[in-house]
């Protein structure tokens, strides 16, 4: 038999919980990244400044532009990640607003603005879901872009010892 959610406090602690805790996912997740974003623009500087140095070979020269080029696309992916994540931030903060509102109006038994509220709780909440996933594989593309630049420095590193 099939509680319905006005009868059991655990059924709206649900609804109420559940967008919370992909919120708080969102959150950190846009934080971490936030953090990436500010590494790429510092190696990005740091990459200029060596650029513009008098001492640098031209095979290292060729690899530091290569490497400008592909923190560019980090950069990009880095910051459509972050809007994807901002974006889940704010559905799931409203599937949360949205669930409070219809616990409140089941107790009143008004079934169509019941339904209602429900269909807009489980759109924001998808929305943010998918905010969410679709921002986790723009990382996932961001870290090996970062892999492949680190594969690149390490042989180079260690073609200049052979």
């Amino acid at each position: 038999m099939i509680t319905p959610v006005a009868e059991s406090p655990f059924a709206v602690l649900t609804l109420i919980a559940a967008p919370a805790v992909f919120t708080n996912a969102s959150s950190v997740l846009a934080l971490g990244t936030g953090n990436r974003l500010a590494r790429v623009v510092d190696r990005t500087r740091q990459l200029v400044r060596e650029l513009h140095g008098p001492e640098i070979d031209a095979r290292t020269r060729e690899l530091w532009v290569r490497h400008l080029g592909r923190l560019d696309q980090r950069g990009a992916l880095l910051v459509r990640a972050l809007s994807f994540f901002y974006g889940s931030i704010g559905s799931f903060a409203a599937a949360s607003v949205v669930s409070i509102l219809g616990a409140t109006v089941v107790t009143a038994q008004y079934k169509w603005p019941f339904e209602a509220i429900v269909v807009i709780s489980f759109v924001a909440g998808t929305v943010g879901f998918v905010g969410l996933a679709v921002g986790c594989s723009l990382l996932v593309n961001e870290t090996r872009l970062a892999l492949r630049s680190i594969s690149e420095e390490a042989e180079l590193a260690k073609n200049r010892y052979k």
